[in-house]
């Protein structure tokens, strides 16, 4: 395995850039805590990346269209497998490869919304970066009008192994719809495992890896990630399966399965005929609000936080984009350390801290696929953020 920057490294930055490769093949660590060249940097925070979650805010209205939990089992399955392809490949076609994005400061904030069209109501998105070390975001995503709420958190372990950085997405989403019936139902929804490849290149890109898991309506839908291999395969490739839950009598049809590729369509291949999803609608992009002068985030607001760095990547000045990162994250050290002499401790703003989440419990115990206990942030019933 070649130790040379590819052609897709800046000639300028090929020196740093293969002390990066040398030193994330020697560490044993996180490798989040390991500083990288300002070109692989993505000019936006991992506080925004909820966001994704959003771009298709049509086929997240259309889950409390559904007419019954097998219909919504399958609308939340066709919403969250078309939000991978902004999640994952966004960057790869927006800047030619896969970029780390910024690591958010402790209390960084993204508020945001997509317009209600059509009748299908206005989403909204609130974002709190939770977490420095480990860096962990919490969100909620509403739409009111629907009666549709996602809240959850992520983290990211990371680590290296056979020539690839493996990110292990830690937490979990519970989505509830609120029926008309008055009834509330309550989707568990894991993350996928993630696989950078391309390093040796210059030029990376994510593929999703193993499984993860939507439970809920009286169905368990496990989705199966497959590759491109060295010798066979298709990227991005994926098969998900959806049974009754175990203990529902059989209700419904006894099993569906779907498989094609996240980043373009998919197909029914039991249970159902024609395609399942696709992609290739265009994406609606988020609106962000509460921020700049005076507004109500003030300096944590994401991207007047890091308009200086984001600038400078943007436009290759380099230089620029690492002493302005080296800024911030040198003021939050000195934050952290005046807390720490004063006995105080950063203040949430919008969730709080849980040991274990009673949902996930509940359901990951029905289905016999994750661990019994995990821990969870509650939203805090301050919303919306702003007027």
């Amino acid at each position: 395995m070649s130790e040379t920057a590819g052609d897709a490294v800046p000639a300028s930055q090929r020196g740093s850039w293969t002390s990066f490769l040398k030193s994330i093949a020697s560490f044993s660590g996180d490798l989040s805590s390991l500083t990288a060249p300002p070109f692989i940097l993505s000019p936006t925070s991992l506080t925004e990346f909820p966001a994704y979650w959003c771009e298709r805010p049509d086929l997240f209205a259309a889950i409390a269209d559904a007419k019954d939990g097998e219909d919504r089992t399958l609308a939340v399955l066709n919403w969250f497998i078309s939000t991978l392809k902004d999640q994952y490949t966004s960057r790869n076609e927006s800047m030619g490869s896969e970029k780390k994005p910024l690591n958010p400061v402790l209390g960084e904030l993204f508020y945001g919304n997509w317009p209600d069209k059509n009748d299908r109501g206005l989403t909204e998105l609130l974002v709190e970066q939770v977490s420095h070390h480990p860096p962990i975001t919490a969100y909620i995503i509403e739409n009111k009008s629907k009666g549709l709420r996602l809240v959850g958190h992520n983290a990211q372990k990371t680590s290296f192994s056979a020539g690839s950085i493996i990110v292990k997405q830690i937490g979990h989403a519970v989505l509830t719809v609120s029926l008309p019936s008055g009834t509330k139902e309550e989707y568990l929804i894991t993350l996928p495992r993630l696989r950078i490849d391309g390093l040796w290149y210059g030029s990376p890109y994510i593929e999703l890896a193993e499984t993860s898991y939507i439970i809920g309506g009286g169905h368990v839908s496990l989705i199966e990630y497959k590759g491109k291999g060295y010798f066979s395969g298709k990227s991005h490739s994926f098969k998900a399966t959806v049974t009754p839950m175990p203990g529902m009598g059989g209700q419904g049809k006894k099993e569906t399965v779907i498989e094609g590729t996240w980043h373009e369509k998919s197909q029914f291949v039991k249970g159902g005929s024609g395609d399942f999803h696709d992609v290739h609608a265009v994406k609606e992009q988020v609106s962000p609000i509460g921020g700049g002068e005076g507004g109500e985030m003030g300096d944590f607001e994401t991207r007047k936080l890091w308009a200086l760095v984001a600038k400078g990547i943007r436009e290759g000045d380099f230089e620029t984009a690492s002493k302005e990162k080296s800024r911030i994250e040198n003021e939050q050290r000195q934050r952290r350390k005046d807390e720490q002499a004063a006995g105080t401790t950063w203040e949430l703003k919008h969730f709080a801290q849980l040991e274990s989440d009673p949902v996930y419990e509940r359901l990951g115990k029905v289905a016999k696929i994750v661990p019994p206990t995990e821990d969870t942030y509650v939203f805090q019933e301050n919303w919306p953020p702003v007027a």
